[in-house]
């Protein structure tokens, strides 16, 4: 016979256990919100909105998209950080919010770590090195040769100060050797356009972006950021294969629950997800962004989560990047 302190705690966690798997079972019983912490239109939104409109077809509950931009994601992230843990209120999150935030940021409202649970991994695409066709530069290694010949004489352009594609060229200058000026931008268009016209001298830009050019033959494609070659553009080569292993990143797309979500509810969320990220008309989507689906599990997310942030704050500081 149980008594004391162990048998009400045993008794209390019977009585739990039975009401929280009810509660999974019901659930949804109402529309699902799904935020996405930036503007309407562009990659993120897209993917959102095809992925909300099949997983509620599967759990016989509409999906609702809503775009909270603002403050560089920040305020839709925080948004779902502090939500009720019911399923209720998902993410839409991507690499710039979840892993380069908390490493360029003196600050922020919320940590990805403790305030969010992963799901799954939608989708991910590499950033592609590109420099102006005009650069007598065929190769990688021809690049970094010509930088090394030139010092301080190369400029690259960014999305902005810590963004992605900031750090990642922090990084690939650090492990070449390269000493280069940063030029921001307010947004990919603009420095692929100036890349373009000659003003300045490489860039690290998603496929979307980039492929028309590449096509056109005015950018030249160096390498990818991926471990492995692009679909997309399967004659790039890798940063590994140019010489330059450790310079491996990938953007992505993810959903993401508040932290304290009930496991049988995520449990539910993933395993529709990833049925839905099988559906052709989301390959066809993700292909014509440039981008694969992934729908891993929440432990290889978390996971993946744990290296890919620890990897922007060794860069961060490596590189003396913040933003107020």
């Amino acid at each position: 016979m149980l008594t004391g302190r162990r048998g009400a705690l045993l008794v209390t966690m019977a009585a739990a256990w039975p009401a929280g798997r009810a509660f999974a079972a019901d659930y949804p019983s109402k529309p699902i919100r799904l935020i996405v912490p930036y503007a309407p239109g562009g990659g993120a939104d897209a993917v959102a909105r095809v992925v909300a409109q099949h997983v509620g077809d599967r759990l016989g509950q509409s999906v609702v998209v809503e775009n909270r931009g603002g403050a560089g994601s920040i305020i839709g992230t925080d948004l779902v950080a502090k939500a009720e843990p019911d399923g209720y209120t998902l993410l839409l999150g991507q690499s710039g919010p979840i892993s380069i935030n908390p490493a360029v940021y003196k600050s922020l409202p919320y940590d990805p770590a403790k305030d969010l649970a992963p799901i799954t991994m939608t989708n991910s695409y590499p950033y592609v090195l590109v420099v102006n066709a005009k650069l007598p530069a065929n190769s990688l290694q021809e690049f970094v040769a010509l930088g090394k010949s030139k010092p301080g004489s190369m400029n690259y352009g960014t999305t902005g100060v810590g963004a992605a594609n900031h750090l990642m060229t922090e990084l690939f200058c650090r492990k070449a050797g390269l000493k280069m000026t940063h030029i921001p931008y307010r947004g990919t268009a603009l420095a692929v356009a100036d890349l373009v016209a000659g003003q300045v001298t490489m860039v690290f830009g998603d496929p979307v972006s980039v492929l028309p050019h590449i096509q056109a033959g005015t950018l030249s494609a160096l390498a990818v950021s991926s471990p492995q070659r692009s679909p997309v553009a399967p004659q790039v080569p890798t940063m590994a294969e140019g010489g330059y292993p450790d310079v491996e990143a990938v953007a992505w797309h993810g959903i993401f629950a508040p932290a304290k979500t009930p496991p049988a509810i995520i449990d539910k969320l993933h395993t529709e997800i990833v049925k839905a990220l099988q559906n052709p008309d989301i390959k066809e989507l993700l292909s014509k962004q440039a981008m694969q689906p992934v729908g891993d599990t929440p432990q290889e997310f978390a996971a993946f989560l744990q290296k890919d942030i620890a990897t922007w704050k060794d860069v961060a500081t490596m590189a003396n990047v913040s933003v107020e």
